[in-house]
């Protein structure tokens, strides 16, 4: 069951063995015809074990729609100017980050999801790349990722990529704008 809008709600991601991954707080915003948008104001933490991240700017993630457990396997966020993702060579410039998850699930203002490796990344200049595919290979043998598991990722991964290229809704460059303004409302 969905929160209501403005509940605080705790996003927690884990990898497939079980370990945690990056935990993070947001507010419920609301949903439309693509799902749930929960946002996260400049300064929100994100931690996962031995590493933290302060947000740089005000971002939104698209919690597909469907029902739980039957969701497409991603989350997809969406940044305000100034976000970037923190790298070995240092800042690289976001607007779109999508996670390919397992369907996320709520329970009560908690968000779950299984983080399955893949990313597709939208950069400011409008590059569209998938990343850590290396790690979906070895994370794949080494915790047995189930062949439906792998098989919807991948599948997931390059419907995903196709729509970020193409500028599809919800990744239009605008669906997700009045998401971000009550951001920076609140």
């Amino acid at each position: 069951m969905r929160p209501d809008p403005g509940t605080p709600v705790r996003c927690e991601t884990t990898k497939w063995d079980g370990r945690p991954h990056w935990v993070y707080p947001g507010t419920y915003l609301g949903s439309d015809d693509h799902g749930d948008w929960v946002g996260f104001p400049v300064g929100t933490t994100f931690t996962r074990p031995g590493a933290e991240f302060t947000g740089p700017n005000d971002q939104v993630t698209l919690v597909p729609a469907g029902g739980d457990g039957d969701r497409p396997g991603f989350l997809a966020t969406f940044h305000a100017p100034g976000g970037f993702l923190p790298s070995a060579g240092g800042r690289v410039p976001v607007a779109v980050y999508v996670d390919i998850t397992t369907p996320a699930v709520w329970d009560g203002p908690v968000l779950r999801a299984v983080d399955l490796d893949l990313d597709v990344v939208r950069g400011t200049s409008g590059r569209v790349w998938v990343d850590d595919e290396d790690e979906f290979a070895d994370h794949r043998v080494r915790w047995g990722y189930p062949a439906a598991v792998a098989e919807a990722a991948v599948r997931t991964c390059g419907t995903v990529e196709a729509a970020v290229r193409r500028h599809e809704p919800p990744f239009d460059g605008e669906t997700h704008l009045p998401w971000l303004d009550r951001v920076a409302a609140h």
